[in-house]
Formats: C-alpha cells, sequence, structure tokens
C-alpha cells in the first residue's frame, strides 16, 4: 500500500501528502466510516472551512468538495451512512453537509462556540452529541431544532469522545464525565482527572476480548497520557505516562509539549498520540511500551486518525500557537500527511 509514491520531501518520515491542504491549522481530522467502499478524508481547519479528499489504494489524495462555516472550524463527524458530514464551529452552530447535493443545514446550536460533534447510533435512535464552551452538553433529533435533551456541565467542553455505549466528556475545570447512551444518554459518573494540568484531548479505548468501550486515554499540555477504566478491576490497572518530551535539556531544563491528539487502532487496540513538539508516537497500553515514534517535523502537530480499517494513519502539522504569536510564521504551510501503519501498531506479543 502507498510504496507505489514516493514521499513528500519536507517530511522527514517520507509519508504522503495530502493534496490542496487547509490555508490554516487543522482542529478536526475524520475519515469516512465502513459503510463506504471508497476511502475519505474530511479535515476542519481555523480558516472556516471543511474539506473533503477522496484517498485512492495508491496514497494518492483527489480533492472532492468544501465548505465554508461562519467561524473557524472546531470539530467534524460522520454519519454512520457516509452521506453525511457534521461540522462544529465557533460561530456557535453545527452544521450538516449532504455530500451528494453538496448543501448544508443548520441542525443545533449553542450560546457559545460549539466545541465538539458526535454521531450516536444506538440500536434504538440515533442522534448528533453537541459540546459546547457554553457548559452544555446537547443531544439533537437532526430534523427539529430543539435538543432532545440538554445536560449541565460544571464548565466548558474541552475535548470529548462517543463509542456507542459510552460517550465521555472532558471539561476546562479538569472534570471528566461520562455518559451511557444505552437507552437513551444519561450522566453515568464524574470523575477527577488523574492529570493535574489542562485536558487537550480524550479517545475511548474497547476491551480486547468483549469489544465493549472499557475506558479512555487522555492527553494534556504537559506531555502526560492517563490510561483510565471506567471499572478497573485492579486500581493498578490506571496509570500515566510521559510522551511529547524532548529527551534534549535546555540550560537543565526540558522542554515539555502538549498532547493534541490520541487515537486507537481499529483493529490493533494500540494508539497513536500527536505533539505540538513536532513528533508522533505509536504505544501499546497493554504491555506499557512505545511501538514507534517518528522523526521530528518543523512544526506542531494538532490532530490524527486512524481509517476505518486501521491501514491508514492520518496526521496534520500546522501551528498551535502553543509558543505564542511570536512563534508565528506566515511562510509556513499547513500539511496534512498520510502513512500506511497496520505493521507499525501490531501490539507487542506477550
Amino acid at each position: 500500500m502507498f510504496n507505489q509514491l514516493g514521499g513528500g520531501s519536507s517530511n522527514p518520515n517520507k509519508d504522503l501528502e495530502v493534496m490542496s491542504p487547509p490555508d490554516d491549522t487543522v482542529s478536526a481530522l475524520e475519515f469516512s466510516p465502513p459503510s463506504l467502499q471508497q476511502t475519505f478524508l474530511i479535515a476542519g481547519s481555523w480558516d472556516c472551512r471543511v474539506r473533503c479528499w477522496e484517498v485512492e489504494a495508491s496514497g494518492k489524495t483527489v480533492p472532492k468538495a468544501a465548505q465554508a462555516m461562519e467561524g473557524p472550524i472546531l470539530d467534524v463527524a460522520w454519519h454512520d451512512d457516509g452521506t453525511k458530514v457534521f461540522m462544529a464551529s465557533t460561530d456557535k452552530s453545527v452544521k450538516c453537509w449532504d455530500l451528494a447535493s453538496n448543501q448544508t443545514v443548520q441542525v443545533a446550536a449553542h450560546e457559545a462556540p460549539v466545541k465538539t460533534c458526535h454521531w450516536i447510533k444506538a440500536p434504538n435512535y440515533t442522534c448528533l452529541m453537541t459540546t459546547s464552551w457554553d457548559k452544555t452538553i446537547k443531544f439533537w433529533d437532526t430534523r427539529s431544532s430543539v435538543p432532545i435533551m440538554n445536560m449541565n456541565l460544571s464548565e466548558r467542553c474541552y475535548c470529548a469522545d462517543v463509542d456507542y455505549p459510552m460517550a465521555v466528556v472532558g471539561t476546562a475545570d479538569r472534570g471528566i464525565c461520562l455518559y451511557s447512551l444505552e437507552g437513551k444518554p444519561a450522566e453515568y459518573k464524574r470523575v477527577e482527572s488523574p492529570l493535574k494540568h489542562q485536558h487537550r484531548c480524550i479517545a475511548i479505548f474497547k476491551d480486547k476480548k468483549t469489544k465493549q468501550p472499557t475506558g479512555f486515554a487522555l492527553g494534556s499540555v504537559e506531555g502526560r497520557v492517563a490510561i483510565q477504566y471506567v471499572n478497573p478491576t485492579n486500581p493498578k490497572d490506571n496509570f500515566t505516562f510521559k510522551c511529547h518530551r524532548p529527551p534534549a535539556t535546555t540550560g537543565g531544563y526540558q522542554d515539555i509539549y502538549a498532547v493534541n491528539d490520541i487515537a486507537f487502532h481499529p483493529a490493533h487496540g494500540t494508539l497513536a498520540t500527536v505533539g505540538s513538539d513536532g513528533s508522533f508516537s505509536f504505544w501499546d497500553k497493554d504491555a506499557r511500551t512505545r511501538l514507534k515514534s517518528s522523526e521530528m517535523l518543523d512544526q506542531p502537530l494538532t490532530k490524527c486518525a486512524f481509517n476505518h480499517n486501521g491501514q491508514i494513519f492520518a496526521y496534520a502539522v500546522g501551528y498551535d500557537w502553543s509558543k505564542g504569536h511570536e512563534h508565528f510564521n506566515p511562510a509556513k504551510k499547513n500539511f496534512i500527511y498520510l502513512r500506511a501503519c497496520y505493521e507499525d501498531l501490531k501490539p507487542r506479543s506477550t
């Protein structure tokens, strides 16, 4: 896979560059669901646009379409049937983009920027879950302008993930709220964060045997990831590990970078992290070991995603403002790269 095309010259990892990337930092990245035969990639950006590419078997990317919103995009989500994409924006709304007709319609609203959107497909219902900096989580039947449910959060939402029948939300006060989605969405429990610093990303993982969601990985701005089980059989099952901290010290100090995104491999259950240091790493949480770390890029990595069968790893490169405006270089472009990853993410044989 991908071996027909040479890697990009500017990428020391020899990964394939996505054609016509966004004009500003990528804030959301999602591959199409298994219901589609072809592979599509959607990216939302701070340039207020959401773009769609088809990814061919060779790794070649073909730009297909784009849609704009009134403010920067903070999240995107696919409908399970692959015909529609939801786009959440700082303009306080979520729109549904029908890919066949290339039309958009507003399907959700908040009183502040919408940080996350996720499509929930349950046996007895489907709905859109949105979270916002207005400190609420809402569930929408997309045919109605009024939410089916509206729940308060303790603070602004900073990150969220859904893997039926579980949803998890991380808030600005370092709170974590777990929801059960069976029957109808309901708060399950609130837990204190195992991390002492601001949350940046969260991803649900499944039990290897039952294939049911059983816990989550939480990344913070302090170069650390926590692996948390919802109901650990042994308290020692929960642990944290350091990452995105380059080994070199500056005057005796170590630079520590944010973990910007976490994604679990759909087949192996191993995980990828990307950070402000400009690298990605692959990890086996069960063996508690690093499987691979990338060569450094000259800009932060902001988002990552696996395609549905775990053959392709995508990651976005662009400035995340982690070093303030004085380190912003408008001459540096934004990139999305693809790499064949199935072998690299195989767990350590135990």
